[in-house]
């Protein structure tokens, strides 16, 4: 039976002075969205060993509790597993959502990891949700042992599921429900929506076969430079994270999902990316305390499952210089006796630099075990980082009782997700669930409540300029971001047939200016991504005469990146295009910081480089829905938080047919 919702409308006054209405969800019926297979899809499964007690299903008595069961289960199961199987059920490697082939080399790589070496679970990565679907299933029938599938699901499931771009046509091949950035979600101010959200993330994340989702993110963003971070927090107020963070965390586990709240004890206040180096969060032991520890305590009251660790260094904490994923005083200490946390506690990715450095894999992975870890994720090399911690409880280096406690945790959490009974999820029903018209509802209603114009000193927004008006649109996005002002600028199309659209996309330049500055007269890479000569050129010609100017900004911070700085020419060409027209607007769908690189009259936030954010941006500008957000961060020195500027629907509804999910 598929959940069926109404949506109440609730109006009330937030921080920030605006008025919020949200939505009010009501599950009338709520039915799991898998289903068992056939007795022919699970009939070549090999039963022998731990894999027929996992499967048995021995009848209980009435009087036995639902805890009892579990806990008979759990017990049977861990009495058979060998000190290997023991320790694989803690390696949890990365999988492609992709197609693959029986025979690929890359398939029968999970296979082995999955059928041979009995991993206990895995982080699914980017695929279709069909993609995704069927290969979860393929890799629980080989499982001894049912498979714990988990997946970074930030933004909603589209955060990992959607089908691409098709190439050379540029066809959009759909896929799960897209939700904003979390920072979108603090622009709201509305922890309704915030539920609503992880609602509708688990709803289709279960759907897919995942059964926990690594989001929320609890990091407090109180650092304009992160260059990790930043909108994927919830802002840089800690009770508003705290909140919003609560709410969604609820939403998943309500509704089936695990939630694993990140990146503890704190990722906010760093100029380092953890991926690339030992990020370090230099803030003292009363900062911490007021500040990055108050979402995780709320989370750890909100009954969150599992907590993702930090791969950073930070003093006030303990002085050896060490990520804190490694660092028992942080993820023992602090996390389960200060702060009393019972549940799962996962590192982040083991093949990061932040956490490697100088250290080989199979020490990494010994030492975060050591500090705490009961999910040793993504290790560069599964199979070595198995045998490395087993030989730690051979040579006394790990009791055999700190290994159980683990092993038992991850247990429980299976029998919990309800894959002791049926492991497998339903392709056919997934499709009336994942991407569904009500889902669909709830996102552009975030999208459309999430649009903040944090200045409009000129009042040029929204636009009221004749349909023939020569109007222009500069997209600023990354080579790889195909999407990238394709909504945008087919929404603005329909007002103003006659808009120009022009793409500016940062290259890494050659030239013999940095040479010269590295004492040779060699041709060298640029140290910051420029616009190529002759490009800022260009879209100043194309602004001449322009009745109004929009520059759509899709860069961000990601996990190769370093810095958060903006291209070489962006200064120049902001500066450019102001003094074309007096309409000129700044959007940005990427960073929320670009306005301190070069100050615009107008800017508008749209919280995402996604289809859904572009279609409620362009709305915005046209008029067509009221603008309501409010920055959940400071812009220093020229944005307060919570700068807003509100506006009403001006103009009559035009027909824009709205995305389907990305």
């Amino acid at each position: 039976m598929r959940p069926t919702s109404t949506f109440a409308s609730i109006t009330r006054r937030a921080p920030g002075g605006a008025l919020i209405t949200a939505i009010a969800i009501v599950t009338a019926a709520v039915s799991p969205c898998v289903s068992t297979l056939s007795a022919q899809q699970s009939s070549g499964v090999h039963r022998s060993g731990v894999h027929a007690i996992a499967q048995r299903q021995e009848p209980i008595r009435a009087t036995t509790t639902a805890e009892d069961a579990q806990d008979h289960w759990v017990d049977s199961v861990l009495a058979t597993l060998s000190l290997h199987d023991k320790v694989a059920q803690l390696v949890w490697p990365w999988m492609l959502g992709d197609y693959v082939a029986t025979d690929d080399p890359a398939w029968l790589r999970s296979l082995t990891l999955v059928r041979d070496q009995h991993v206990g679970g895995i982080i699914m990565s980017v695929g279709s949700p069909t993609e995704i679907a069927e290969k979860i299933n393929a890799l629980q029938r080989a499982a001894p042992l049912p498979l714990l599938v988990s997946a970074d699901l930030e933004t909603g499931a589209a955060f990992r599921a959607r089908g691409g771009y098709f190439l050379p046509n540029g066809i959009d091949l759909g896929g799960s429900t897209q939700f904003p950035y979390q920072m979108g979600v603090g622009a709201t101010r509305d922890t309704t929506l915030a539920y609503a959200m992880g609602r509708v993330t688990a709803l289709e994340g279960r759907a897919m076969g995942i059964e926990m989702a690594f989001a929320p993110v609890l990091d407090v963003n109180n650092n304009p430079r992160n260059p990790v971070i930043g909108p994927r927090s919830f802002g840089e107020d800690p009770r508003q994270v705290a909140a919003l963070g609560s709410a969604f965390i609820h939403g998943l586990q309500a509704n089936g999902e695990f939630a694993v709240g990140k990146h503890f004890p704190g990722h906010g206040d760093t100029e380092q990316n953890s991926h690339l180096e030992l990020a370090r969060v230099m803030a003292p032991r009363a900062q911490l305390d007021t500040l990055e520890l108050v979402p995780f305590r709320a989370g750890i009251a909100s009954g969150v499952r599992g907590i993702m660790t930090f791969h950073g260094y930070i003093p006030a904490l303990d002085t050896t210089q060490i990520a804190a994923t490694l660092n028992p005083r942080i993820m023992t200490d602090l996390l389960r006796t200060q702060l009393g946390f019972r549940g799962l506690v996962v590192t982040d990715a083991l093949d990061m630099g932040g956490v490697l450095g100088n250290l080989g894999m199979e020490e990494a992975t010994m030492r975060a075990f050591e500090a705490g870890a009961d999910v040793l994720l993504m290790p560069s090399d599964a199979v070595r980082a198995i045998d490395a911690v087993a030989n730690g409880v051979t040579t006394g280096r790990f009791t055999q009782a700190r290994l159980d406690q683990s092993v038992r945790r991850i247990l429980e959490l299976k029998y919990e997700a309800g894959l002791a009974r049926n492991r497998y999820t339903n392709p056919d029903s997934m499709r009336a669930v994942v991407g569904d018209a009500a889902n669909l509802a709830t996102a552009r209603l975030v999208a459309e409540r999430a649009i903040t114009l944090a200045k409009d000193s000129l009042n040029s927004v929204p636009f009221a300029l004749p349909k023939t008006a020569r109007v222009v649109s500069i997209t600023i996005a990354a080579p790889s971001d195909l999407g990238a002002g394709r909504t945008f600028d087919a929404d603005l199309r329909t007002a103003y047939p006659n808009l120009v659209s022009v793409a500016l996309t940062p290259q890494t330049v050659f030239d013999n200016t940095a040479g010269a500055a590295a004492g040779n007269s060699k041709y060298v890479a640029s140290p910051r991504p420029a616009f190529i000569p002759g490009a800022v050129e260009n879209a100043l010609r194309a602004a001449d005469g322009a009745d109004a100017v929009i520059v759509s900004y899709y860069l961000s911070g990601s996990s190769s990146t370093a810095t958060l700085a903006s291209p070489v020419g962006y200064p120049e060409l902001i500066a450019g295009l102001q003094q074309r027209t007096p309409r000129f607007v700044l959007a940005s769908f990427g960073t929320p910081y670009v306005l301190a690189d070069a100050n615009a009259p107008a800017y508008l936030v749209a919280w995402g480089p996604w289809a859904p954010q572009q279609h409620a941006a362009a709305r915005a500008l046209l008029g067509l829905a009221p603008i309501t957000g409010a920055m959940p961060v400071s812009v220093p020195p020229l944005l307060p938080r919570w700068a807003n500027v509100q506006r009403a629907v001006t103009a009559p509804p035009v027909v824009v047919s709205p995305p389907a999910s990305h």
